[in-house]
């Protein structure tokens, strides 16, 4: 086995240093949830997490990407409701997009 070159250690510890920071932030969720009595409105908190996120990050990317992106979105919404498929909805989600982009939008 050969050590990498004295250049490479700094990568190598930034790397280590941002693994155990995103090791840290996982598991302290988890123990922190576990001080916390789960009531009714913090299980609705909770329930309503998943959705608030993934709002606040396709919005901005609808915001930069504009029209196409937006109708891409409702498209493979509505065809996740109508068939309950993630790869539909996907190949969906892209045709939009596409058929809007060589439309000009």
């Amino acid at each position: 086995m050969t050590l990498p070159d004295p250049g490479a250690w700094g990568a190598i510890i930034a790397i280590g240093a941002m693994a155990l920071a995103t090791y840290l932030c996982r598991i302290s969720g988890v123990a922190m949830m576990g001080f916390i009595p789960l009531t009714p409105r913090v299980r609705r908190g909770l329930a309503a997490l998943p959705g608030s996120i993934v709002v606040a990050t396709v919005v901005p990317l609808i915001e930069r990407l504009g029209m196409a992106a937006g109708l891409a979105l409702l498209a493979a919404v509505g065809s996740m409701v109508l068939r309950r498929s993630e790869l539909l909805a996907l190949i969906v989600g892209m045709t939009v997009v596409s058929v809007a982009r060589a439309f000009g939008l």
